[in-house]
Formats: C-alpha cells, structure tokens, sequence
C-alpha cells in the first residue's frame, strides 16, 4: 500500500497522500509506477471514446486524449520534460545546466521541444483513431504505462541522481535491476496480450510500441547521465513523455 501510494501521489493529482518517503516505499512506488499509468492512460482513453461517442471526430478525439494525461499529471512530466531539453540546449556545464533547469521559466529549447512532442503525440493518436476507435484506446492506454515503466526502469540500480534533493535522489538506484526487467517482461507481454484483441498485428504493434518506448527512454537517460552526472526529477518527466511520444508514434502504423 506504501508503493501504490507512493506511485499515485508522485505520479498523479490523485488525493492520494504519501506517508513514507523511505527508500523502501520508493522502491515499491516505482515498481507500481505502471499501475499508475494504467488508471491515466485509462482515463484518456475513455476521454477519447467519450469525444468521439458525441461526435467529435479522430483530430478532436486524439486532442483530448492527449490533453488527459497532462491534467492528471498537472503538466509534471512535460515541464520537466521542458527543462531538460533547455537544460540539454543550453551547452554549459553540468552544474550550470542543472541550475538552468530548475528556474521556473521556459527557455526556446523548452517551448520548441513541447511544440514538437505535443504535435507527434496528437499525429500518432489521430492516425490510430483513424484507424478504428479500438485502436485509438489501445494507444492512449499501452501509452501511458510504457511512459511510467521507463521511468521504473530508470530508477534501477546503478543510475545516480545527480542532485543529492529532490524526487530524482528519492527514486534514483532504488529498483533493482532484476525488478526492472520482470517489470518491463510483464508489461510488454500485458501490451501485447491486449493487443491481440484487435488481431495478431496489433499485438505485436502493442508489444513492440513498449520496447520501442524502453528503448528511446533508455537512449535518453544514458545521455542525461553523461550531460548532468545523473537523474533528476525532469529528467524523469522527460523519459516518461519520449516514451509516450515513441509508443504513440509505433501504434500508430498500420
């Protein structure tokens, strides 16, 4: 309860309240941390569903899915996803780019990188509605989970944080690798097992939207670890919005 806890209120604006911030509790919140993103990506989907059950048709349907997610995260993961690509523009050191990261402002790199992000998400979903209804939903939910297991996967054992405050020195180091891997093994075989409720291609987009999503998650927080030393908390929200886009992006294809 102390995980599930810990993955909600970190994660979402859900009332959940987190009463342990030990490392044991965090180890269990991001190893929950794909549950979390079941109850999002569920929520977008049924948005989308409700969008378009009214009228509305794939472009206004794929808007409000994407829209769901950043309200029930308050816009946590594409802030932090904002800082880190002004962090990365920026082209200073370590020390200085961490401090350019954590000022409350949206620099160019920032605001040019949601533009681009937010537009690949809304393309992808528009395409899979586009494709069916059914599809749309699959996206908006294996989505949203492959976004929050990349972040239990960056949370393993042996990635730093690169500040010694802060959500990112919380979660940094505390899932071991073993639980890391049998957490991405179970949700890529759930994606894929879902998928094939929609016929054997769609399972395999479904499994492969996941590894795609690891994998680009994975590219970038290896280049986070050399640019600033470690892992912060917009890192994080970083890797969970690349993963999200790659995901969209692969469910996408037909």
């Amino acid at each position: 309860m102390h995980g599930l806890r810990f993955a909600f209120g970190t994660l979402t604006v859900l009332p959940v309240r987190v009463t342990r911030w030990d490392r044991r509790a965090a180890r269990a919140g991001m190893l929950c941390a794909p549950l979390a993103g079941l109850v999002v990506g569920g929520a977008a989907a049924a948005a989308g569903l409700l969008a378009s059950a009214v009228g509305a048709g794939p472009l206004l349907a794929a808007v409000v899915t994407a829209a769901t997610p950043a309200v029930l995260t308050r816009g946590l993961h594409l802030d932090g996803l904002a800082d880190t690509a002004d962090g990365l523009g920026s082209g200073k050191p370590a020390q200085d780019a961490l401090r350019i990261m954590k000022q409350s402002d949206i620099g160019p790199f920032g605001v040019i990188t949601l533009v681009f992000v937010l537009l690949a998400q809304t393309a992808a979903l528009t395409r899979a509605y586009d494709h069916s209804w059914s599809r749309g939903a699959l996206a908006a939910v294996v989505a949203a989970v492959a976004a929050r297991l990349a972040l239990t996967v960056a949370a393993r054992a042996g990635v730093p944080a690169a500040r010694p405050e802060g959500l990112g020195a919380a979660v940094a180091g505390a899932v071991p690798a073993a639980g890391a891997i049998g957490a991405a093994l179970a949700v890529t075989a759930a994606a894929a097992a879902a998928g094939a409720a929609l016929g054997t291609r769609t399972a395999l987009l479904a499994g492969g939207a996941v590894l795609a999503a690891l994998a680009s998650a994975e590219l970038l927080l290896r280049h986070c670890t050399r640019r600033f030393g470690g892992v912060t908390g917009d890192v994080f929200g970083a890797l969970a919005e690349t993963a999200a886009t790659a995901a969209l992006v692969l469910m996408s294809l037909r």
